[in-house]
């Protein structure tokens, strides 16, 4: 069975398929996952809540064809969404509104780096993630985001610019 038949069915209400489906999507979108979050715990409960939506949303699917970017928009709308809320619960514990940054001072260049990525506009390190992470191409992206490509290399661009800067030019 291919993959638009199988979407098809699991439109159906055929829950074999659509667990089938999923599992043929579970590594990229746990890599997807991961790359927001940085600890498996928040990964795997992004991959349940994607599991959840998309289940609810697929008979609204309506080209079997692009179910991969479609289930990658929905991973990455939930990263995005749990992004936000963890924000505002850690700004108000804290009792401010301040954003929250953290400054640790680290040897370890891959921990720098990923510190400089999550300190990033939500777009830029969307953008980042996705080429750098997925290894997708500024088309694959563009689709994906729904954004022409023109724009997606606007913002690679300045998220580019703005990990420099962060870190400064011994990078």
């Amino acid at each position: 069975m291919n993959l638009e038949q199988l979407v098809s069915s699991a439109q159906q209400g055929d829950d074999d398929a659509f667990y089938k489906l999923m599992q043929t999507h579970k590594e990229k979108l746990y890599r997807v996952a991961y790359a927001f979050f940085r600890n498996e715990t928040d990964a795997l409960e992004a991959m349940q809540e994607v599991t959840c939506r998309a289940y609810l949303k697929l008979p609204k699917l309506k080209q079997p064809a692009y179910v991969s970017t479609w289930l990658t928009r929905i991973m990455i709308h939930v990263c995005v969404d749990e992004q936000k809320r963890k924000k505002r619960s850690l700004a108000s514990d804290m009792g401010s509104d301040a954003p929250i940054r953290d400054d640790t001072d680290t040897t370890d260049l891959r921990l720098e780096l990923e510190d400089a990525i999550s300190r990033l506009t939500g777009m830029h390190r969307q953008v980042i993630i996705l080429k750098y992470f997925e290894d997708l191409t500024i088309r694959e992206i563009a689709a994906l985001l729904d954004h022409p490509e023109g724009t997606i290399k606007i913002w690679l661009h300045k998220a580019l610019g703005a990990l420099r800067k962060d870190l400064g030019k011994g990078w």
